[in-house]
């Protein structure tokens, strides 16, 4: 099973960028998926952005379409998260997650899970 390592998260103010990044060890397929998710203090935890490993194709939660990207870098093994813009409603912690097989936004269709990173946006 995949491990998964989140970094990059912090403290920030309204309208700046901030990227994450997820290192992933262990045998990563084709077939693997890729997601970020995030849960804010009281709320469940949500889906953010996907993308296939294969060819790259990307997904995203229309709350963050045109503000992140979503992107994997096959030979580092690791898929990054770029925010812009940020709001404070992006503060959260954020979760690396893979899966193996078709795209989801579901969250318990994920079965590798890292241990989260702080994004703290400030108005």
């Amino acid at each position: 099973q995949v491990q998964l390592v989140e970094s990059g998260g912090g403290l920030v103010q309204a309208g700046d960028s901030l990227r994450l990044s997820c290192a992933a060890s262990g045998p990563i397929f084709s077939n693997y998926v890729m997601g970020w998710f995030r849960q804010a203090p009281g709320k469940e935890r949500g889906f953010v952005a996907a993308v296939k490993w294969s060819n790259g194709g990307t997904y995203y939660a229309d709350s963050v379409k045109g503000r992140f990207t979503i992107s994997r870098d096959n030979a580092k093994n690791t898929v990054y998260l770029q925010m812009n813009s940020l709001k404070p409603e992006d503060t959260a912690v954020y979760y690396c997650a893979a899966k193996r097989g078709p795209v989801s936004d579901y969250e318990a269709d994920f079965g590798s899970w890292g241990q989260g990173t702080q994004v703290t946006v400030s108005s």
